[in-house]
C-alpha cells in the first residue's frame, strides 16, 4: 500500500532527440552537469551477474516474507531494499574488480530495473504461493486444530505440505499472469498513463542511484542499511540464548507493560522485524492495528469470555472453534471479508469509470502539440524518448496468446492431478475468466496501488467450494483460490514492472524476461525456503511462534463455502455481521470525508489482523510508527531518507538470523537458558 519515494533528485532526460544509429540520451542530474547515456540492447539488459545477485536477494527476501507470513501476516514492501541492495552488491563487485586490473561492464539503470523486477518476482512468491494461507490450511495440523468431529471439516480434504508436489503447483499456475495481459501493456502505460505510485517510486529510486548525488545518498542508506542489519542480527542471536526450550521463554514473552497486560497478549516482545514494519508501514496502518488490538484483546474477548457457560460450553480448550477460539477467528473473517468487498466493488466501479472516460476522450491518445515553454519541450522529448524505448522491443500478440493458451492447458491437465476434488472443467472455466480479473486488478493496481489479489483469490474459493460441495469441496476450493490468486497477482506485478521499465528507459522485453526468469527462480527458491521453516519449527501451532494465522482463517474460509453459518458459536453470526458492516461503513466513510479527516480514520483490513493473532506485535508497530514520527518531527529529510534503510535493515537482520537458528533447531541445539517471568507472590 504505501509508496516510498527518493527524496532531494531531480532526474531529467534528454534535451535533444538523438538518431536510432546512436541511441543515446541526455541525463541531467541535480548538479546540472551532462553526461551521456547509452541505452543498451534488451539482451544487454539482463546479466549473469545480475541474475546471480537477484538470486541471492530473492532468497533472503523469501525467508523474510515466509517469516512474516508464518507470524502475522502482514509483508510490507521490501523493493526499496531490493534496489539498494541489488545497487550495492553489483557496485561493490565491479569497483573490486576494477582495483584487480580487470576491465568490467558498466552498471546502468536499466539492469539495476532487471534486479529489481527479479527479486520482486521471486519473493512475491512466497506470498502469492500460499505457504502461509492457502497451501498450508490443506495440512493434518490446520484440520485437527479446527477439529476432527466440526462439521465440513473432513479428513479426506487433508494434504500435508510436500516439497516436489508445492514446487510443481507453483509452476503450472505462476507464468499463467506473466502471459494473460502482456498484449495491453501499451493501453496500460501509454494511453490509459496509469500512474502505479509504487513501480513509480521505484523508478525515481533507480534513477536517482546513477545520478553523482543519488548515488552518494544510496552509499551511505547501505551503510545504514547495514549498520542496523548488524544490530539486528546480533540481537537476534543473544535473544536465543534466552528462549529456552518451548514458547514461554526469553524477550519474546517479555511482560513490559505488566504480567496483566501480558496475559491479554498487549506487551513488547524486543523483534525487530515488527519495529521495522512499523518504520516502513504508513502511520494510519499501525495505529490500525493497535486500535484492532485495543477492541480485541482489550474489550470483546474479556466480554465474550465472561459469558463461557452461557453462550459456549465453559470446560472448552483454548484452541476449540465452539469456544471462544471459534469467534476469534470469525470475526477476524468477517472484517477482512467487508474491507476485500468493498474495495473490490470500489476498484472495478473506478475502472468501469476511467474506461468510459477514455473511451470517450478524444485525449486517450497521447497528441503532441506544439510548445514554446522550453521545459515543457523537454518534457516532451523525453517523453517521446520513453515511448520510443517502450515500444522498441515488441512482445507479439501470438507468443502472449499461444504461450497463454499451451500453459492453461498444461494446468487444467496437471492441477487435478495435484487435487482430485478440482476437476479439470472447473480449471479451464477460471483460466477462461482470469485474464478479465487480471484486468480489473492491473488497472485498479494502476489507479490505487491496492493490488487486491486474496480477495479475488477468496471469491475463487467460496465459488469453487459451494460448487463442489461436501465432497472435497474443501481442498478443492483452496487449491481454486490458489489459481486465482496467483493469475491476478503476478498479472499486476507485470504491469508495475513495465511501469517502472517504462520511467527508467529498460526494455519491455528485458522486463517481461526478467519476470520470467525471477519467476523460475521463485518456484524453486519460495518452496525450498518454506521446507526449511517447516522442517526446523513448530508450524501452525497456536502457541507457537509461528502460528500461521491465515491457515486456519483460509480453511475455515472454505468450510463456510460449502457448510455455510449454521455451526457457529452463539451470537458469533450476529456479532460477525456487525462487524462486517462496520467494515463497509469505515471504508465508504473512509472515501465520502476530505482527506484530511479520512487519514486519521482506521482501515478495517489492518485492525482485523491482531483479532486473532494477538496485540504483541501492535506494539511493537506501533513503536516504529513512534520513531519515525519523532524522527520526522526533528529531521523530516533525513527521517525520508534513511528511514526505509534502517526499516530494512532491521528485518533484513533478523530474517538473516532465522537461518542460523532453523540449522540449530533441525540439529536438536536447544538454547541454554530459559528466562520467564511471573508474580512474586507465587
Amino acid at each position: 500500500m504505501g509508496t516510498e519515494q527518493a527524496a532531494g533528485v531531480e532526474i531529467s532526460e534528454p534535451l535533444l532527440l538523438e538518431t536510432e544509429a546512436d541511441r543515446k540520451i541526455r541525463v541531467v542530474d541535480s548538479d546540472e552537469q551532462e553526461e551521456e547515456e547509452i541505452i543498451p540492447e534488451w539482451k544487454e539488459q539482463i546479466t549473469i551477474r545480475g541474475l546471480v545477485v537477484s538470486a541471492l536477494l530473492g532468497a533472503l527476501f523469501c525467508i523474510i516474507t515466509h517469516k512474516l507470513n508464518l507470524t502475522v501476516g502482514i509483508i510490507p514492501s521490501l523493493n526499496v531494499a531490493a534496489g539498494l541492495l541489488g545497487f550495492f552488491f553489483v557496485k561493490s563487485w565491479t569497483g573490486f574488480l576494477s582495483k584487480l586490473g580487470f576491465h568490467v561492464k558498466p552498471f546502468t539503470r536499466q539492469e539495476n530495473t532487471v534486479i529489481q523486477t527479479c527479486v520482486v518476482a521471486c519473493y512475491g512468491l512466497a506470498f502469492s504461493g500460499g505457504f502461509g494461507s492457502y497451501l498450508l490450511s490443506m495440512d493434518e495440523k490446520t484440520y485437527k486444530l479446527i477439529g476432527e468431529d466440526y462439521p465440513g471439516n473432513r479428513a479426506e480434504d487433508v494434504k500435508n505440505p510436500g516439497l516436489l508436489w508445492m514446487i510443481g503447483f507453483i509452476f503450472v499456475v505462476s507464468f499463467l499472469g506473466l502471459f494473460s495481459l502482456v498484449p495491453l501493456r501499451k493501453v496500460m502505460v501509454l494511453d490509459y498513463k496509469l500512474t502505479y505510485p509504487s513501480g513509480t517510486a521505484t523508478a525515481m529510486l533507480i534513477n536517482s542511484f546513477h545520478t553523482n548525488t543519488g548515488a552518494e545518498l544510496a552509499r551511505k542508506q547501505v551503510n545504514c542499511l547495514g549498520k542496523y542489519l548488524s544490530i539486528s542480527f546480533i540481537w537476534s542471536c543473544f535473544k536465543w540464548f534466552f528462549s529456552g526450550i518451548g514458547d514461554s521463554c526469553g524477550f519474546d514473552n517479555f511482560p513490559s507493560l505488566g504480567l496483566t497486560l501480558f496475559n491479554n497478549t498487549f506487551y513488547f516482545d524486543f523483534s525487530p522485524t515488527y519495529v521495522g514494519c512499523g518504520l516502513i508501514c504508513p502511520h494510519i496502518v499501525n495505529c490500525s492495528v493497535l486500535l484492532g488490538a485495543i477492541i480485541s484483546w482489550g474489550f470483546l474477548w474479556p466480554f465474550i469470555s465472561q459469558r463461557a457457560g452461557d453462550w459456549y460450553p465453559a470446560d472448552l480448550g483454548s484452541n476449540d472453534f465452539k469456544g471462544l477460539y471459534g469467534y476469534k477467528v470469525f470475526i477476524a473473517i468477517s472484517l477482512i471479508l467487508g474491507d476485500g468487498i468493498y474495495n473490490l466493488i470500489k476498484i472495478i466501479a473506478i475502472t468501469i469509470k476511467e474506461i468510459c472516460r477514455n473511451s470517450t476522450n478524444d485525449q486517450n491518445i497521447p497528441v503532441i502539440k506544439e510548445v514554446a515553454d522550453s521545459d515543457s519541450s523537454k518534457l516532451l522529448v523525453e517523453q517521446r524518448k520513453r515511448d520510443e524505448v517502450f515500444l522498441k522491443d515488441r512482445i507479439p500478440f501470438w507468443f502472449a496468446a499461444s504461450g497463454y493458451v499451451a500453459l492453461a492447458a498444461i494446468s487444467t491437465a496437471t492441477m487435478p492431478m495435484i487435487f482430485p476434488p478440482l476437476k479439470w472443467y472447473l480449471v479451464l472455466c477460471s483460466y477462461i475468466i482470469a485474464p478479465a480479473l487480471a484486468f480489473c486488478n492491473s488497472y485498479g493496481t494502476g489507479l490505487t496501488d491496492w493490488s487486491l489479489a486474496s480477495t479475488y483469490g477468496k471469491i475463487g474459493l467460496f465459488i469453487i467450494a459451494s460448487l463442489v460441495g461436501s465432497n472435497g469441496g474443501v481442498l478443492a476450493g483452496l487449491a481454486a483460490c490458489g489459481v486465482m490468486m496467483s493469475i491476478v497477482s503476478t498479472a499486476a506485478d507485470l504491469m508495475q514492472d513495465f511501469k517502472t521499465g517504462y520511467l527508467t528507459l529498460s526494455s519491455a522485453k528485458s522486463m517481461f524476461v526478467s519476470q520470467l526468469v525471477g519467476t523460475a527462480m521463485g518456484c524453486i527458491i519460495a518452496p525450498l525456503t518454506f521446507w526449511m521453516y517447516w522442517s526446523a519449527f513448530d508450524i501452525g501451532t497456536p502457541d507457537s511462534p509461528y502460528k500461521a494465522p491465515y491457515a486456519v482463517i483460509y480453511r475455515e474460509m472454505a468450510i463456510l463455502g460449502v457448510e455455510g453459518f449454521s455451526e457457529l458459536p452463539k451470537h458469533c453470526l450476529a456479532i460477525c455481521s456487525g462487524f462486517f458492516v462496520a467494515a463497509l461503513a469505515i471504508n465508504l466513510l473512509r472515501d465520502l470525508t476530505p482527506k484530511k479527516v479520512s487519514q486519521f480514520i482506521p482501515i478495517p483490513m489492518a485492525m482485523a489482523v491482531p483479532f486473532y493473532i494477538g496485540a504483541y506485535f501492535a506494539i511493537d508497530m506501533f513503536v516504529g510508527t513512534v520513531i519515525l514520527f519523532v524522527w520526522e518531527r526533528i529531521n523530516r529529510k533525513d527521517a525520508e531518507d534513511y528511514a526505509g534503510a534502517v526499516a530494512s535493515g532491521l528485518i533484513c537482520g533478523d530474517g538473516i538470523w532465522t537461518i542460523p537458528s532453523a540449522i540449530l533447531s533441525i540439529f536438536r541445539i536447544n538454547p541454554p537458558i530459559c528466562m520467564y517471568f511471573k508474580p512474586s507472590s507465587s
